[in-house]
């Protein structure tokens, strides 16, 4: 009995960064060929956007909405290179006439990035602020000034960070900047659980706010974590020494006790148990 082959026909995808975002989205590469680090021109809310290839190219799953993928256009061409770089030319002048607006306006807020559509169909003004900002008429006198339609985004410190780039304390780039698509939730919860220093200069990045690199081993820690002793609890040890956990390694399951008469003795979890009260 002849079996008939049936090629799956799959939606190829690959993540770009457009030039004036800090986060990949999925797009179509409609059969256009691209690896990494290639610039490429994509569809655009509003007419075409320039992008930087992020990732390999991969076939679609059922989980990906295919209906709602923006499609690459094409590689980008000597040309089209040019035009990113002259739009990159003009952002100091705009970015200096914006600011000097905001001044005359006397508005609470600091523009910290601009960039120019690849079409020139608009320009995006990133700013931080301590709160709401009415900027109607902020966004009026730019609009005239430059002749194009002009998008206002509210930002927060670490998508600043995320913009200007930097080293961490570790000494390599940013996570933010470098491979961290997403902004999770990062508590000084996670800091405890690692047994760290509480010193804010020793857990906080470079946009004041604490690490993301605290939450990547913070599962680890917090499922070890529950099969150690705490803190201040009274335990026995198997030669029958009684006393109080003062200190824990988490990941050497070494724990220090200190016994009734004062002195100090340290012992791997598994040799001890809670004292009863």
């Amino acid at each position: 009995m002849e079996v008939d082959e049936i090629r799956e026909e799959r939606e190829e995808i690959i993540y770009c960064r457009l030039l004036g975002s800090c986060r990949s989205q999925k797009y179509l590469t409609q059969g256009v060929s691209l690896r990494k680090g290639d610039f490429c021109i994509v569809e655009g809310d509003k007419g075409q956007d320039a992008a930087l290839v992020s990732s390999k190219p991969f076939y679609a799953d059922e989980n990906d909405e295919i209906q709602s993928l923006k499609k690459i256009i094409r590689k980008a061409t000597d040309e089209d290179l040019k035009k990113i770089q002259e739009n990159k030319a003009k952002e100091p002048e705009i970015l200096a006439k914006a600011m000097e607006k905001v001044r005359e306006k006397n508005l609470q807020m600091k523009i910290v990035r601009i960039d120019v559509a690849f079409d020139n169909s608009k320009i995006v003004f990133y700013f931080i602020a301590d709160g709401r900002i009415d900027f109607r008429e902020l966004v009026k006198d730019l609009a005239y000034e430059f002749r194009t339609r002009i998008e206002m985004r509210q930002i927060g410190v670490r998508d600043q960070a995320r913009m200007y780039s930097g080293f961490g304390h570790c000494g390599r780039e940013l996570c933010c900047r470098s491979f961290l698509e997403e902004f999770e939730p990062v508590t000084i919860k996670m800091a405890k659980a690692q047994n760290l220093t509480l010193n804010p200069s020793k857990l906080s990045g470079v946009c004041g706010r604490l690490m993301c690199c605290l939450m990547y081993e913070y599962s680890t820690y917090r499922e070890i974590n529950r099969n150690l002793p705490k803190y201040g609890k009274k335990v026995r040890t198997r030669d029958g020494q009684v006393g109080k956990v003062r200190k824990i390694n988490t990941m050497t399951k070494k724990i220090l006790i200190e016994l009734e008469d004062n002195t100090f003795i340290t012992v791997d979890a598994d040799d001890v148990t809670p004292e009863k009260p």
